[in-house]
């Protein structure tokens, strides 16, 4: 219950399982009442203009990613992204002989330019494959998972260790002041790619690593959890 940054972020969903009725405007609803009510700061606002309508509402906003199943019931987790670490965020259309080792030469980049910026120590959500939109919207999914569950792809497990030591090696530290732990830890995800490339894409989270997760059943229960289900 104790705020942990000023900037509460913009709200990002992922949903999956059965389309409710409305659920998009269900989720509209109540991130324009939990801006008032908890209060959240307003952050959203028009590229352009900038105008700031007060309530983190606006078009794509807040960014829904829903994927339908066969689930029973549907689960809705809420991953809010502030501008620190957002801003970092960064996608590199690498060829296929660069391969993993220049992977992790575009991961090592991109942490080490963030530096401070994005308030370390971080979780490095990184997204392999796909398409170019894909690539970052998988590594935003890499994000949910908890950093004590281990990647269940060997060959992801072993890029996140090795990874994760070369990042901690780099000395830019807890809030880039120096220090033994940048980050504490990455998180991949990987989708199938076009034979001739090689999408890279690298989200950064701030410490804090704020989400939550609803599951909604089919006889109108609902459970909660902030660690995401098994």
């Amino acid at each position: 219950m104790l705020p942990m940054c000023q900037d509460t972020g913009i709200p990002i969903f992922f949903a999956k399982g059965r389309c409710l009725p409305h659920l998009e405007e269900g989720i509209r609803r109540g991130v324009s009442r939990a801006t008032s009510e908890i209060p959240l700061r307003p952050n959203v606002v028009h590229p352009l203009t900038r105008h700031n309508p007060g309530d983190n509402l606006g078009k794509g906003m807040p960014c829904l990613h829903f994927e339908p199943s066969d689930l029973d019931y549907t689960e809705i987790t809420v991953l809010p992204k502030g501008a620190g670490s957002e801003n970092m965020s960064a996608l590199a259309m690498l060829t296929p002989s660069q391969g993993t080792k220049g992977i992790r030469a575009f991961v090592l980049e991109t942490v080490v330019r963030a530096g401070g910026n994005p308030c370390p120590p971080t979780i490095v959500g990184l997204g392999i494959g796909g398409s170019a939109d894909e690539a970052m919207l998988i590594s935003k999914k890499a994000l949910l998972r908890r950093l004590d569950r281990e990647n269940p792809d060997p060959a992801l497990a072993s890029l996140e260790r090795d990874l994760t030591e070369a990042l901690n090696l780099t000395g830019i530290g807890p809030m880039g002041l120096g220090g033994r732990t940048t980050v504490l830890g990455v998180r991949a995800e990987q989708a199938s790619c076009h034979t001739a490339s090689l999408p890279v894409a690298v989200t950064i989270q701030c410490w804090a690593g704020r989400r939550a997760t609803a599951r909604i059943m089919k006889d109108g229960s609902v459970a909660y959890s902030k660690e995401g289900f098994e």
